[in-house]
């Protein structure tokens, strides 16, 4: 039984998590291009419903660096009013997922896939931070990859040397700072000590805050969240309703389903991890889906964001020990408090150190040891890997999964069409034999193994071609067949035709659940078909036949130690 956790490693731990995600949140706001604001709100407003509602003890929602290209793509292409009524029609499609009991379907979606894109929006996410670390006065980012390199390029030559020397001692700070999940249980010496000890303070807001002191006392000529934004307000987020028509939802069909695939994916992988890392009941996919559209159907109506599990602040949170959604629920508190209490305090935040902050994200957010690794797999991994990697950077994430799952299919099809064999056999086998004796010289058997699909008929049809000359009869052993569809059926029906017109009866035997069930679904039941383990005679001609019609009745005898049926052509 698990132990239950003391209220002041709830408590503890939701501060913890709450000081984490202090500036990930308005940096992830920045980056989307929206004020810093609406990164807390999201944070407090779908950080309180995630953890009441969801389907994991110990998730923790809020702004996500994944939704980082795909917000600013659609506030730079529609406006921040679309973007509103994106995440509105999203969150509705995510409940509905949810409610539908489809949180399973996304356990489908390929690794392959997942690390691709992951990775793309890592490196868009490291692209859109160059300019404020470099401090270059570039008035609007564009949301293509290739406009904004050249953009970058035509703008080096206002390089802004503090903004760059900000940025490079903020990242180093995050990188160097000791983290509580690498640090070792037990007595330790004093310096480790003190590392541990610094470990409960996350690496973030020491880097934020020096940066912050830095810039104030040194006087750095850098951009600060005041100087872009005016500050943070000091109150409650405020409910207002987006202004909604039916046009421009029917022109927002892709940001929405952009938002909620990502919303779906990011948050079950990420309590999958939760799972993993903590002693608590593995949580419920269809609740987390729900708890997700009802959080990001809130977001909005307060002036928030795209929301969805976090894997960094759920690390964190499970490290700092909580084991129940408490600790999610006074993490939300905690910001809310940040907010009525300190917000004038971050209008000194120096843009560049939250850049710094975001590389580190970035860096952080991608498996690049999966491109070190790609040589070990097969050529279709890699293909979906790098596809999707590639068309992340240079096009957006709905194309990305849209064209991923599209290769992953073609090749799945293709690999089960290169499993299916029709193979001759040499002797006829009990299948076509009485009592063990062989059926004779103009008897040709042929065994087919695996899926017989519409991927892979081609190797049907060429049965026919294959039979020696004299053969009179030619039996398909079904024994090691486990699936038929339609056209694999079709294709029978074909094959048997062709051999009717050659004068060549056709015997089906040793006949599998499914493929039973699609014969007597189709009306295409031969008395052939029977279950694995028994014996078959062929039948008369003209008693039975693959192709459409009414199957003929098997015949019983009590003497018989098992049933032989077959379909004649």
């Amino acid at each position: 039984m698990t132990p239950r956790p003391r209220p002041a490693a709830r408590l503890g731990a939701g501060l913890t998590v709450g000081v984490v995600a202090l500036p990930l949140a308005m940096a992830f706001a920045i980056a989307s291009g929206v004020p810093p604001q609406a990164g807390l709100f999201t944070a407090i407003v779908a950080g309180f419903l995630i953890s009441a509602l969801g389907g994991s003890n110990v998730q923790i929602g809020g702004p996500a660096g994944a939704f980082i290209v795909v917000v600013y793509a659609i506030v730079e292409r529609h406006g921040l009013a679309n973007l509103m009524i994106s995440t509105l029609l999203a969150g509705g499609l995510l409940f509905l997922m949810g409610w539908l009991r489809l949180g399973v379907l996304v356990r489908y979606v390929p690794v392959a896939i997942v690390i691709g894109f992951t990775n793309g929006i890592a490196v868009l996410i490291a692209l859109s931070q160059l300019k404020d670390a470099l401090g270059l006065r570039i008035e609007r980012m564009p949301a293509d990859f290739f406009s904004q390199i050249g953009l970058l390029a035509r703008h080096l030559d206002g390089l802004n040397p503090a903004a760059l020397g900000l940025a490079l001692v903020t990242l180093a700070v995050v990188v160097l700072w000791p983290k509580s999940y690498a640090m070792p249980a037990g007595r330790l010496p004093a310096g480790a000590r003190l590392r541990r000890i610094a470990a409960h303070v996350p690496g973030t807001l020491v880097a934020l805050a020096g940066a912050t002191v830095a810039g104030v006392m040194l006087q750095l000529p850098v951009e600060t969240i005041g100087s872009r934004f005016g500050g943070i307000p000091q109150a409650l987020p405020a409910f207002a309703l987006p202004e909604f028509s039916w046009t421009a939802a029917k022109q927002l069909l892709g940001p929405t389903l952009t938002i909620a695939l990502l919303g779906a994916i990011e948050s079950l992988l990420c309590a999958r991890v939760a799972d993993n890392l903590a002693d608590v009941p593995r949580h419920d996919p269809n609740q987390e889906l729900m708890a997700q559209g009802i959080a990001n159907i809130a977001s909005p109506l307060f002036g928030g964001l795209p929301a969805t599990g976090t894997i960094a602040r759920t690390v964190t949170n499970v490290r700092a020990g909580a084991r129940t959604p408490v600790a999610g629920i006074v993490h939300a508190a905690t910001l809310l408090a940040v907010v009525l209490v300190a917000a004038p305090l971050a209008e000194h935040v120096p843009l560049p150190a939250l850049a710094g902050i975001l590389l580190f994200v970035a860096w952080n957010m991608g498996e690049w040891r999966a491109f070190a690794r790609l040589r070990r797999f097969s050529l279709t991994y890699r293909t979906v890997l790098l596809g999707t990697f590639a068309l992340t950077v240079v096009f957006d994430l709905t194309v990305a999964v849209e064209a991923g799952l599209l290769l992953a299919c073609v090749f799945f099809v293709y690999r089960m069409g290169t499993l299916f064999r029709a193979e001759p056999v040499d002797t006829p086998q009990a299948a076509v034999s009485e009592g063990g004796t062989a059926a004779g010289a103009g008897v040709q058997v042929f065994a087919l193994y695996g899926a017989l699909f519409f991927g892979a008929v081609a190797k049907v049809e060429a049965v026919a071609e294959q039979r020696r000359a004299g053969t009179h009869t030619v039996v398909l052993d079904l024994g090691r067949l486990m699936l038929i569809d339609a056209t694999g059926l079709d294709a029978l029906e074909q094959l048997q035709r062709q051999l009717q017109r050659a004068g060549v009866r056709l015997i089906v035997c040793e006949v599998h659940e499914q493929p039973q069930r699609l014969f007597a679904r189709s009306r295409s039941r031969p008395a052939a078909t029977r279950r694995p383990g028994r014996s078959a005679r062929p039948a008369p001609p003209g008693r039975a036949s693959v192709g459409p019609g009414r199957a003929a009745r098997p015949r019983r005898a009590a003497a018989r130690r098992t049933r032989r049926h077959s379909a004649g052509a």
